[in-house]
């Protein structure tokens, strides 16, 4: 998936336009790099799965946090759970946007 790809999948779930998303992602980057007190290569190994997270500084783990962030807003943003429940006949619940239960029942 390329940038532009996953700035419309992180539209979904926030509130940052594509360009504005990209722009964030940007700043996120830029103070990475350009910052004498974050350790980018311990935070890279952290996004890999290699590092600890516990071994980053505050500010570290803050940026981890972030691009955390922003990977769970792609993938949520690929979810299509009615189109599953829906190909396998099930039925499922949600709650809407006041909290109240729907059950959408199974499509025969």
């Amino acid at each position: 998936m390329d940038v532009y790809d996953s700035a419309v999948a992180a539209t979904a779930v926030t509130s940052r336009t594509v360009p504005q998303q990209i722009a964030h992602w940007a700043r996120i980057g830029r103070e990475l790099e350009l910052s004498p007190r974050v350790n980018h290569r311990a935070i890279s190994r952290v996004l890999a799965g290699t590092g600890s997270y516990d071994d980053l500084g505050e500010q570290e783990q803050a940026i981890a946090r972030e691009a955390w962030g922003d990977r769970v807003a792609v993938l949520r943003g690929g979810l299509n759970y009615e189109a599953g429940f829906a190909a396998a006949g099930e039925s499922y619940s949600e709650a809407d946007e006041d909290g109240n239960l729907v059950v959408h029942p199974a499509r025969d």
